[in-house]
């Protein structure tokens, strides 16, 4: 394990430090592994995964250069601006369901950053989080032979002229309440923990989480474009999530 040891001149992006960051391994997780600047913290829970490194790995990033989101998309974090996490899983339930584990980090994510700021975090299918339409963080998952890899990246403190995308946003330009990183970052774990161990006890069973994600989910009730494997796509109105995790959307 390595921590952030050079001086920063920020005052209001403190460094996090690993003896606070123990305090998260507890419940599933069980090691931290704090980087001051990474490539991608999913490349190196993934290796760590291939290595045979335990369920419970949590890699976190004080500065990312090489992230990516869906579809190939780059995700740059400046240093200690923002949330930038990876957690590894060897889930127990049926590989089946292992596709809802983004769900569940999107799920306890935006409820910990609602708790905790007072800024009404959403979601937007499949795993962005959002505020009134505006892009907050989002997620990437892979599967790397039985362990899930779940990444998560957030804007904590990222000033408007360092978003990539007129479109995004961050905690402190929604007026946040608190943009502490470290109090975000333990109340992130510990509803992602209390939510997994009930999924895992349920066998995976998704009947919980898909309601709680409904009720999150901002693109229910919205006209939308989906782009289909075949290169082809649709438009109409969105109106559910399925026990699947899919889009149900009214072409009609």
């Amino acid at each position: 394990m390595t921590s952030p040891g050079s001086a920063y001149t920020d005052l209001d992006r403190p460094p996090l430090r690993r003896v606070d960051l123990e305090r998260a391994c507890q419940g599933p997780w069980t090691s931290i592994d704090l980087r001051d600047e990474i490539g991608s913290t999913n490349d190196v829970a993934a290796e760590s995964a291939r290595g045979g490194a335990g369920s419970g790995l949590v890699v976190i990033a004080e500065a990312q250069t090489g992230g990516r989101g869906r579809l190939g998309r780059q995700w740059l974090s400046p240093p200690r601006a923002g949330l930038t996490v990876s957690m590894m899983l060897r889930p127990t339930p049926p590989p089946a369901q292992w596709p809802w584990l983004p769900a569940l980090v999107a799920v306890a994510a935006a409820t910990a950053l609602t708790e905790r700021t007072e800024v009404d975090v959403r979601l937007k299918w499949p795993n962005d989080l959002v505020v009134d339409g505006r892009k907050l963080g989002g997620l990437l998952a892979e599967i790397v032979a039985d362990a899930v890899i779940v990444g998560i990246g957030i804007n904590v403190s990222t000033r408007r002229a360092e978003l990539p995308r007129p479109d995004a946003t961050s905690l402190a330009l929604e007026g946040a309440t608190a943009t502490d990183r470290l109090p975000l970052l333990l109340a992130l774990l510990r509803h992602v923990g209390t939510d997994y161990h009930a999924w895992s006890e349920a066998a995976g069973d998704p009947a919980t989480l898909l309601a709680a994600y409904r009720r999150l989910c901002t693109t229910i009730g919205r006209r939308v474009r989906a782009e289909l494997p075949d290169g082809s796509a649709v438009e109409g109105e969105a109106v559910d999530v399925d026990s699947r995790g899919h889009l149900v959307i009214d072409v009609e």
